[in-house]
């Protein structure tokens, strides 16, 4: 994705969270969260128990996302991992996926 001069660059972040992440609303807390801050992606539970959050969007906003997330969600959150590449431009909105 290409940067103009004055243009804030965008990323795209894959987050990870385990633990205790599933039938508690993480899902719903992210997507709300998300909703007030200038990302789009999506979030879903995984099969292997985990939940995934993928954003793109000015690094300032995904992080406060994530702080948001992690302060909101610490008694169920055991670890989490993120990985960063290029944003893709590919979302409209921020969803939940089922």
């Amino acid at each position: 994705m290409e940067v103009t001069p004055g243009q804030v660059p965008l990323h795209r972040r894959t987050c990870y969270f385990s633990g205790r992440v599933h039938g508690v609303g993480f899902r719903y807390t992210v997507h709300n969260l998300a909703l007030g801050l200038n990302v789009r992606g999506f979030v879903r539970n995984l099969p292997d128990g985990r939940v995934e959050v993928v954003m793109e969007g000015p690094d300032q906003e995904m992080d406060r996302l994530i702080q948001a997330v992690t302060q909101k969600m610490q008694y169920y959150i055991e670890n989490s991992t993120i990985d960063q590449t290029p944003a893709s431009g590919e979302f409209q909105r921020f969803s939940i996926r089922h």
